[in-house]
């Protein structure tokens, strides 16, 4: 949401500022997500230690991975600062490129951030609360609006700095959800004895290790999904800002339930990885069919919101009658692929939940890779179906991707617990 409200007040400034935004925003997500792919290994190895007792396993594993997380968190801010360098050779118009390169270099300075206030949200999702990081995140992006808000219009004597203002409230909102994250693990008695018995843990590599064996095929996983995403949208940017604005709409509000339903997914993490620990077969079934059928009649209700209010939708974003007759195409795009986005977030959740991990990077390789960018780049070019045909890839992959992962659950259960 912190993303689509830059992309909301933006849009107001104009189709160019927009424009800059969805491209910098498409390259730095590739860096975020692989970092927060080794986040997310904490939570089922938290839930299992958790389920079973064993809070002192809990505790190192904080431990340690709040060190584990910091290195990586430093390493991707070189490496993501190096790629600014070669993004005004990446197809895109120039104005576009000059201004999403300033906003991407003040995003990048966030991870460090971002990556911690990630790893204490997985942990405490790990012991099965949940509420904390709701509120902090609602928190930041209050703190978000009320930021861009001075910053991007230049309000209480304060420059107007458009797109760089809205990159500045965004380090300033991360910032703000570690900090926050921080007091509640010193002032909540739920989290403060798990600190206590992090603050004398050592460093131990094998703990290290397990994690990094666990996070680093879903930071792999999510990249291989993103990738898909951020290719075509450097394909849609090179058929011009219109376009590229548009694609930044539909894709934000496809954001939009596609972390709704990752909420749910983290819940049928959190549900399985607890069930699990304890061999209890029923519970573990229940909490994943349960997730299932939730996602399917959430996104089946977006789907038609999409569908019903496309010519809506895109002017909370932009009053160019250019961008929204395009965003409108896409959002019916959008609205063909919900379920099958959100049957695959709620697959990985159960599979993450059963500490099966490798297989979905596999999976992703070969949709999002192997099938969607050479989809997405004959309809869109060859067939000159423009961003509608870039879109086409992306449905494609998102189908096959969701029906092999649920393929996999329905093997894994059956295989684990005989029936």
């Amino acid at each position: 949401m912190v993303q689509q409200v830059d992309n909301m007040m933006v849009g107001s400034v104009g189709t160019i500022p927009l424009a800059a935004a969805s491209f910098a925003n498409s390259v730095f997500i590739m860096g975020m997500v692989l970092g927060m792919g080794f986040t997310l290994g904490l939570t089922p190895l938290v839930g299992h230690a958790y389920g079973a007792g064993k809070h002192k396993e809990s505790a190192s594993l904080l431990y340690n991975s709040a060190i584990t997380n910091t290195i990586i968190g430093l390493i991707l801010i070189v490496v993501m600062y190096s790629v600014s360098f070669f993004m005004d050779q990446m197809g895109q118009p120039d104005d576009v490129a000059r201004l999403a390169i300033k906003y991407y270099r003040i995003l990048v300075f966030s991870m460090i951030p971002f990556m911690f206030f990630f790893t204490l949200k997985q942990f405490a999702e790990g012991i099965g609360n949940t509420v904390n990081a709701m509120v902090i995140t609602l928190t930041a992006n209050l703190v978000n609006v009320a930021v861009n808000y001075v910053l991007i219009f230049g309000k209480f004597g304060f420059p107007a700095l458009g797109l760089t203002g809205a990159g500045i409230g965004t380090l300033i909102a991360r910032i703000s959800m570690a900090i926050m994250f921080v007091v509640v693990y010193i002032y909540r008695k739920q989290f403060r004895i798990y600190l206590t018995e992090a603050l004398r843990s050592k460093l131990n590599l094998k703990t290290i290790f397990r994690l990094i064996n666990v996070g680093w095929p879903i930071s792999t996983q999510i990249l291989l999904e993103v990738c898909a995403f951020t290719f075509g949208a450097i394909m849609i940017g090179w058929l011009g800002a219109v376009p590229l604005a548009a694609h930044q709409i539909g894709i934000g509000m496809a954001s939009i339930t596609f972390m709704i339903v990752t909420g749910i997914g983290s819940g049928t993490t959190i549900r399985v990885s607890h069930q699990y620990s304890v061999k209890n077969h029923d519970g573990l079934s229940k909490a994943a069919y349960a997730s299932i059928h939730l996602v399917i009649a959430f996104m089946s209700f977006t789907a038609l919101l999409f569908i019903i209010f496309r010519n809506q939708l895109p002017h909370l974003y932009t009053n160019d009658p250019a961008v929204i007759a395009v965003a409108s195409q896409l959002l019916i795009m959008a609205a063909a692929f919900q379920i099958f986005d959100g049957l695959q977030v709620v697959m990985l959740g159960i599979l993450r939940g059963l500490a099966d991990v490798k297989y979905a990077m596999v999976v992703a390789f070969i949709s999002y890779i192997i099938i969607s960018l050479p989809l997405s780049y004959l309809f869109g070019f060859v067939f000159k179906f423009g961003a509608v045909g870039v879109w086409v890839g992306l449905v494609a992959s998102l189908m096959i991707a969701s029906l092999l992962f649920l393929q996999r659950f329905i093997r894994l259960y059956n295989r684990l617990f005989g029936n």
